[in-house]
């Protein structure tokens, strides 16, 4: 009886201690599955910051280093005011002195200007990034906090075309602006790379841009949307998301006010004027581009024009901030909100 009662006690000790092992390896598995590593970057005059879930320690800081790359990369190909030793990029454009009348270009910015003409046309002509003249004036102006004249803005609307063939430009001049794609393009790109090399647990904030993989859990990623009429940071809603892009555009980070009027760096080619419609506007999608484009439109748009285009569209949500008592969203923008 007595050996019996010491086998029924070592099997249950041998079974405790299978657990408390199985707990231990499963805890250890955890923690070095969910083993963080991220960085800091300013580019495309934005605050980055990158974080990555990986085991492997040696290939979580070299693919922090590819990453910084890449943003260098698409920072200096669409910067509007620095030449650079590695290629054409938009200050060349506009300031090049070449003879010759068509131009080869770098085909990743060939791309991003023959995008960006296709949403000119989808928009009517608000997604406009051929009017740099234009929102160098109000650059300007918010940085001197002084209203342009209407004489000075109307000269802006003689833009120069972008003309595009075979990978070539045409050679006019012409100042562009791509602020409202480079940084979704270049957090796209970013996050192709990781999936590329099998790290796909990450989370990319650019600024208003942010961009997740897949969860390092079992969950979603938690991603708050900052209240635009908060002085401290503060969010209205918190969406749920993996594998996401989740993209604000608003006029309250940039702007200057005169005579109790808010102005800020969204422009509108119409009117020559920032629009004011919204205090911001978010969109959810696959793509960080089109998101980071669609964000843009939607905040020039009107919101009867702007619901209908997202409605129309496969995967793309959004919401709009009208006002402290009035936000409006998609139909099925409830589906990501976290309670």
């Amino acid at each position: 009886m007595q050996e019996k009662m010491n086998k029924v006690i070592w099997s249950v000790v041998f079974l405790l201690l299978f657990l408390l092992l199985l707990c231990l390896v499963y805890t250890n598995s955890f923690q070095k599955n969910n083993t963080s590593f991220d960085t800091h970057l300013f580019y495309m005059d934005t605050s980055i910051y990158v974080n990555l879930y990986e085991q492997n320690e040696t290939k979580a800081k070299e693919a922090l280093k590819e990453v910084e790359k890449l943003y260098q990369k698409y920072h200096q190909l669409t910067d509007r005011y620095q030449a650079y030793d590695n290629g054409i990029n938009l200050y060349f454009l506009r300031e090049n002195t070449r003879e010759e009348e068509w131009i080869t270009i770098d085909s990743e910015l060939y791309f991003l200007l023959e995008e960006s003409l296709k949403y000119y046309e989808m928009s009517d002509g608000l997604f406009a990034v051929q009017m740099g003249n234009l929102t160098d004036v109000w650059k300007r102006a918010i940085e001197e906090e002084t209203l342009p004249s209407r004489e000075e803005l109307e000269k802006t609307k003689e833009y120069k075309e972008i003309i595009l063939q075979d990978g070539k430009i045409y050679n006019n001049h012409a100042n562009i602006d791509l602020g409202a794609v480079a940084k979704g393009y270049a957090t796209k790109k970013v996050g192709e790379y990781l999936n590329s090399i099998g790290i796909r647990k990450y989370i990319i904030n650019a600024g208003g841009n942010v961009l997740v993989g897949e969860h390092y859990g079992s969950d979603a990623y938690k991603i708050g949307i900052e209240d635009p009429t908060s002085s401290i940071g503060g969010i209205f809603a918190k969406v749920k998301a993996n594998n996401k892009a989740v993209v604000t555009s608003g006029g309250y980070q940039r702007f200057f006010e005169i005579d109790g009027k808010r102005y800020n760096h969204i422009i509108n080619p119409k009117t020559l004027y920032p629009s004011d419609n919204f205090l911001s506007v978010t969109v959810i999608a696959e793509d960080s581009m089109q998101a980071d484009i669609l964000s843009t439109i939607l905040f020039l748009m009107d919101i009867d024009t702007g619901l209908e285009w997202i409605e129309g569209m496969d995967d793309v949500e959004a919401i709009w901030y009208v006002s402290e008592f009035e936000q409006i969203a998609s139909s099925g923008f409830n589906e990501y909100l976290y309670e």
